[in-house]
């Protein structure tokens, strides 16, 4: 005789098919959050990028998309889970169980199952990492600063999800409960949730809202920052709503109409078409959630192109393969060591120029912070450090000839006049930090020479004005820059010989950062503040680690060198790019999954109306036809939109920096558009994949 407890536990097993795609898709929710957040908190990520900056910033971005993704994504697997469970809880009471009879054992296997497999991607999440990111070490680069280390604070975000997802599952069952009438409950998983048909307006007003959200979101912390005088909150980033409304009305046309006309054949396709339109509001939800984790992970894999194509540019543009610089008051390799050195490799320099420089104090505007997370702005007598060449050695060491008139100077700046906001051009006079003295100035313009441009700013003075604010001047306020070639070809052995035997020749005053200002310092300790450099450990670099990225991308007086920049770029750079590729990794799975777990969803629910078409005598191919048109909608929109729109976004963000685009950023770009070509494949590949699977799950041959 078969008890409740025999027939609760046989329809159990009849919806297993359910329960383990439920499980799935909790288990790759919690093993994604997981992952993504161990790399978050991971020191070794933490220390390659620097608080504040725009690569922490984005990674964090990047995450509440990931984030807002994963779940939406176990929302909607609760959901499906428990339309599938209302028939068996339906059964069940036309039998006679009471919900009080019921509830007990539903709880226990919604907790077991969500239980189950969140903390299973809890731990899996850290094997996880470890495979990707030793993975990458072992094939791209490997070095001691590559070493992972992890901290487990990661695992309150996981801890946060987790009860998230158990709350929902819990709530959803709840409310399934409560459902008073039986045949609703048995009919749940047949009922279809088609969506308001709206006008063929909508694509289009979606569109508009997308560039608007996008244009205002980005333009709106500065907007606000110069109407108020004041830093904005996070809820600026409010200011992107547009774009997600935007999105949505996109999904709900393609949805609802699609994006081409009807009219002429308005049967055609009207299968697939009408199945997508009934089921509405789970299709657009699903391909809202895969579009913003596309374009997340797009904006994640574009850093690499536009941070590798941009340097290899600059890099083989050098017309030195050596440059470098230090203070007067340094003993370090002048041209006679260098070429002793050089002869141990076999190798002679050629094309060596030197000059001298001053480094001298500038007056301008600087921004005061005040209470209430307001600011104003004041002018300065000591602003800011910066290196000053005469005219003559200008022409000297670069070959250009410049006239500078008494009273002026120049800032020299690269060919396309980018990135000139480091550069002060509002400077009334400058002064020398030895005797105090001042000379009045005013800009006189850009010369070009891409060379020396970089963030602490090399400027020209008229040479008689060179003189004579230069007396007086001590050694540790006088400079020296130095170019070279070598003749033949290049030793990377003798670069990094080089390189080191510099680093070992500076003594511990010059073991500071580029954005170390010893004028702002002195400023600031004659106001009787301290100087936010003495306290902040982003200014804590070391030379016992010349190695590391922080040292070589933010050291002072690191010197440009060809063979060993171009070489050691991966080393260098390997923090930045192997987070950046594996948060795209991260978003890219997660989209990939959400996808072919709808086309399952499909099959799963439309069994009925493929065995009616094959009972009407539909052949394979056109029911493998429809099968494919409805994977083609799940995968190719969220991909078209989410890639077009972050690489819109992102050449909108290049073009806006500095009002243009230089051939460095052009070059990314394009680097960006063949890896958006290669992401396609993937995509594709995984979508043939799921059309297969979908077939085999329908038995069309």
């Amino acid at each position: 005789m078969m008890t409740m407890k025999m027939l609760e536990n046989k329809l159990q097993k009849t919806d297993r098919k359910q329960a383990v795609l439920y499980l799935f898709c909790n288990f790759v929710s919690l093993l994604l959050i997981t992952a993504y957040s161990a790399m978050m908190f991971s020191p070794t990520v933490l220390l390659a990028l620097p608080e504040g900056g725009d690569s922490r910033k984005q990674m964090i971005a990047i995450f509440v998309l990931a984030l807002f993704g994963c779940v939406v994504f176990t929302v909607y697997a609760s959901g499906l889970f428990f339309r599938k469970k209302a028939k068996q809880l339906g059964i069940l009471m036309a039998l006679g169980a009471s919900r009080k009879r019921l509830a007990p054992g539903l709880f226990r296997e919604v907790l077991t199952l969500s239980g189950a497999s969140s903390l299973l991607g809890i731990a899996a999440g850290f094997p996880f990492v470890f495979l990707l990111w030793n993975g990458f070490s072992l094939f791209l680069v490997d070095s001691e600063q590559m070493t992972l280390k992890l901290d487990f604070k990661c695992l309150y975000l996981s801890a946060a999800f987790f009860v998230i997802v158990v709350a929902f599952s819990c709530l959803t069952a709840c409310r399934y409960l409560k459902r008073t009438n039986i045949m609703d409950v048995v009919h749940e998983e047949h009922k279809n949730e088609p969506v308001k048909e709206p006008g063929r307006w909508c694509g289009a007003i979606g569109i508009l809202l997308v560039l608007a959200g996008a244009v205002c979101g980005y333009s709106a912390p500065s907007v606000y920052m110069k109407l108020f005088s004041a830093y904005p909150s996070a809820l600026i980033n409010l200011f992107y709503a547009p774009v997600f409304a935007g999105l949505y009305m996109i999904m709900l046309h393609t949805v609802v109409h699609g994006w081409r006309s009807h009219q002429k054949h308005p049967y055609k396709n009207i299968i697939s078409r009408s199945m997508m339109k009934f089921q509405g509001k789970q299709t657009v939800n699903n391909l809202l959630v895969s579009t913003v984790l596309i374009a997340g992970s797009a904006f994640a894999l574009f850093y690499i192109p536009m941070l590798s194509v941009g340097q290899t540019m600059e890099i083989k543009a050098r017309p030195f393969d050596y440059s470098y610089h230090y203070r007067m008051d340094q003993t370090v390799p002048k041209q006679e060591d260098i070429t002793a050195l050089a002869a141990k490799y076999d190798l002679s320099i050629k094309d060596y120029r030197s000059c001298s420089y001053l480094m001298l104090a500038m007056d301008g505007t600087i921004e005061i912070e005040d209470e209430g997370n307001t600011f104003h702005y004041e002018h300065a007598d000591l602003v800011q450090e910066a290196k000053f060449l005469s005219e003559s050695d200008f022409y000297r060491l670069t070959g250009k000839r410049i006239s500078v008139n008494k009273g002026t100077y120049y800032a020299i700046s690269n060919d396309e006049e980018t990135g000139t906001y480091y550069l002060n051009t509002g400077a009334s006079f400058l002064t020398n930090m030895t005797t105090r003295t001042t000379l009045p100035v005013s800009f006189a313009g850009f010369a070009h020479y891409s060379f020396l441009y970089d963030t602490v700013g090399y400027y020209i003075l008229n040479d008689e004005d060179y003189k004579a604010i230069s007396n007086g001047l001590t050694p540790d306020w006088q400079g020296t820059v130095a170019f070279f070639n070598i003749s033949g070809k290049d030793s990377y052995a003798f670069a990094e010989d080089f390189f080191h035997t510099l680093v070992s020749s500076f003594g511990p005053e010059c073991e500071f950062p580029n954005y170390y200002d010893r004028v702002a310092k002195i400023a600031a300790n004659e106001a009787g503040k301290i100087y936010w450099g003495d306290t902040d450990v982003m200014t804590h670099i070391s030379f016992d680690n010349p190695d590391t990225s922080d040292f070589r991308a933010y050291w002072t007086y690191m010197p440009k060198i060809r063979i060993l920049d171009r070489n050691d770029f991966s080393r260098t750079f390997a923090v930045f790019l192997m987070m950046f590729l594996f948060i795209s990794i991260i978003c890219a799975l997660a989209a990939m999954i959400i996808s072919y777990t709808r086309c399952m969803t499909i099959t799963l629910n439309n069994r009925y109306v493929f065995d009616d078409l094959k009972r009407l005598g539909a052949s394979p191919s056109f029911l493998k036809k429809e099968v494919k048109s409805q994977a083609e909608i799940v995968f190719k929109i969220p991909s078209v939109i989410g890639m077009s729109a972050m690489y819109f976004l992102y050449s909108m963000i290049m073009f806006a920096n500095d009002g243009k685009l230089v051939s460095g950023e052009i070059g990314g770009l394009a680097a960006c558009l063949g890896i958006l070509v290669l992401y396609a494949v993937i995509i594709y590949l995984v979508f043939r994949c799921s059309v297969r699977k979908m077939c085999l799950q329908l038995t069309i041959e």
